[in-house]
């Protein structure tokens, strides 16, 4: 598992309600990656912003993963994000989705792969964490 720069276990994110995330990305930052779940080993959603990293220039590469095994990567083509500045991130816990609303007020959605009630678990690395909130 890669390192993470913060780690909450006792999220309590229900179905219906927003995780509000707001967040000063590093002038030098190649990517930041927020993981959001149960535990460490299994993310409804891994939202990997990548500015310069793996071979991806600009470009949002989502995932699930369970039980230590990768689904299969959605890319997203949307990208607001600049290094050196803030952003916002909302997402939001659906029956069957997850809502990602990004700061320049572009949205899309990826499949909840795993039934969870709640998310309790997120994981954030690469980003300077201003403010984190339910909505």
């Amino acid at each position: 598992m890669a390192q993470c720069g913060v780690v909450l276990n006792n999220l309590n994110l229900k179905k219906g309600h927003c995780l509000a995330l707001k967040g000063l990305i590093p002038k030098d930052s190649k990517g930041f990656t927020v993981n959001l779940g149960k535990d460490a080993t299994n993310f409804i959603l891994h939202f990997n912003v990548r500015f310069n990293l793996h071979g991806d220039t600009n470009i949002i590469v989502c995932n699930s993963k369970e039980g230590d095994t990768w689904g299969t990567e959605q890319r997203e083509k949307s990208f607001p994000f600049k290094q050196g500045e803030e952003t916002s991130i909302c997402f939001t816990h659906e029956a069957d989705k997850l809502k990602v609303k990004l700061s320049d007020g572009s949205e899309f959605a990826f499949p909840a792969r795993m039934q969870l009630d709640t998310i309790s678990f997120i994981c954030l690395e690469g980003l300077e964490m201003k403010s984190l909130s339910l909505e």
